[in-house]
């Protein structure tokens, strides 16, 4: 068989010891691999398959070699119109070949991987090597599934590609129902909206979540007993920045909720699990270029990748691990439980913004984000403006420790009644100190959430 698909029909030598041998030559290699993406175990892991494709590949100058099914079309036509696969056509499907052993091999690496990874972190326990965690190599197999309008800006040409085999993701499910093309930041900041709008689901005993997302960051965020109050909560912690906008809703959008929706400034895209029909028209109407997504929640990612430079940086994906019963309260004035609702909203959202960041939110809502600062005084400045007269009362969350008091002071003038970080400074004792003698009740979580 290999005789028969190696030979090099311009080699004389090969060709005697064909005919010596009886070895007819092979012009087309037709092979649909056992199904390891769909099944994954050792009796789908196959051997032969691969050999002969990849010798096909090899001799593409000779052989054509057909891995999809939705090339049978094609092939077809071409060997009934011209008696033979073109040179073109043969380097092709050679190309098509290789790319589909390499990530079947990718997928058995990922899958051994899984296998041996230690099960996730207890929490709270001990946090464990990188070695411990992180397979030694990483192999990506990627395919290319959607051409989007653009990349970060018009002039760059940009595609979303998906792990070849991939069962799906919120992605692969999602449904586009209006609007114009997608574009890369678009399915950046809805990615980044959908996954927080799940995170909040359910904080406080919530029935619904919403978010609003600027440029990957949260600008509004609210959880309530019902999607269209917590909807009405998310738009009004900051209007002004909500405009184009990413809007990310934790249940259906009914006539009502969409009506509320185009009452306010236009949102780029809105993601929800379902869209009613008659919504549908009404943004078909009012909200044309508005991209109205529906998706199934996210899933969790195993790892995440990130290029720098030449190489990547390879990371565990940030998860909230200290829960909230070990959490502490080492200032005088303790938070009633009726706050500690809020205190997980502005804790939340704030790991899900980028650093520096401080986030004040009151009674389910989110008043004000500051983030993105060098100075984590200048993202305290920021949020307390942004929260106005609402932060007072209300709750303050920082994603890192607070350095020194200048930034506690900050949000202490802006009547903020309850504070939550990190701690771990080394200034800790100072914080708490700063915290009693401005009457501010401080939850230390004793988990940082950096986000670049």
């Amino acid at each position: 068989i290999h005789g028969g698909i190696l030979a090099d029909r311009s080699d004389p030598a090969h060709l005697a010891e064909l005919e010596a041998r009886g070895i007819e030559p092979i012009d087309l290699v037709v092979c649909n691999l056992y199904p390891f993406f769909a099944e994954p175990s050792i009796e789908t892991i196959d051997v032969g398959g691969p050999a002969m494709v990849r010798a096909a590949g090899k001799n593409h100058a000779h052989v054509g070699v057909v891995v999809d099914p939705g090339e049978y079309g094609p092939v077809l036509d071409e060997l009934r119109r011209e008696g033979a696969l073109g040179e073109e056509t043969r380097r092709r499907l050679a190309r098509a070949a290789f790319a589909h052993t390499a990530a079947y091999d990718a997928a058995i690496v990922s899958w051994l991987d899984a296998a041996a990874r230690p099960a996730a972190r207890a929490e709270g326990a001990a946090d464990g090597a990188a070695e411990d965690v992180l397979p030694p190599s990483v192999h990506l197999a990627l395919e290319r599934c959607e051409t989007l309008r653009y990349g970060e800006n018009p002039h760059q040409r940009a595609a979303r590609f998906r792990l070849v085999g991939s069962a799906g993701g919120w992605l692969d499910s999602m449904v586009q129902h209006g609007g114009r093309e997608l574009s890369y930041l678009n399915l950046f900041d809805a990615d980044a909206a959908w996954r927080l709008a799940h995170e909040l689901l359910g904080l406080g005993g919530s029935a619904a979540a919403a978010v609003v997302v600027k440029h990957a960051n949260p600008c509004g965020a609210a959880v309530a007993p019902d999607l269209a109050s917590a909807y009405r909560l998310a738009y009004a912690g900051d209007p002004m920045s909500a405009f184009g906008g990413i809007v990310a809703l934790s249940g259906p959008v009914d006539l009502a909720l969409a009506e509320q929706i185009v009452g306010n400034s236009l949102a780029d895209v809105l993601v929800a699990p379902s869209i009613a029909e008659d919504a549908l028209e009404l943004f078909a109407k009012r909200r044309r270029n508005m991209r109205a997504l529906t998706a199934e929640p996210p899933g969790v990612m195993p790892l995440q990748v990130r290029q720098v430079g030449d190489g990547f940086l390879v990371q565990e994906p940030d998860r909230f691990l200290s829960a909230r019963g070990r959490w502490q309260v080492p200032t005088k004035i303790v938070p009633p439980e009726e706050v500690m609702a809020d205190v997980e909203l502005a804790w939340r959202v704030c790991a899900r913004s980028t650093s520096n960041a401080v986030v004040v939110a009151r009674a389910g809502q989110v008043v004000g984000v500051g983030c993105g600062q060098q100075s984590r005084v200048d993202a305290a400045g920021i949020a307390a403006r942004k929260a106005g007269e609402r932060s007072t009362g209300g709750v303050a969350a920082s994603d890192a420790f607070f350095p020194f008091r200048d930034a506690l002071d900050v949000l202490g003038d802006a009547g903020v009644a309850v504070v939550v970080h990190p701690g771990g400074s080394l200034h800790d004792d100072e914080i708490v100190a700063a915290a009693d003698e401005r009457g501010v009740a401080l939850v230390i979580t004793g988990e940082r959430h950096f986000r670049h």
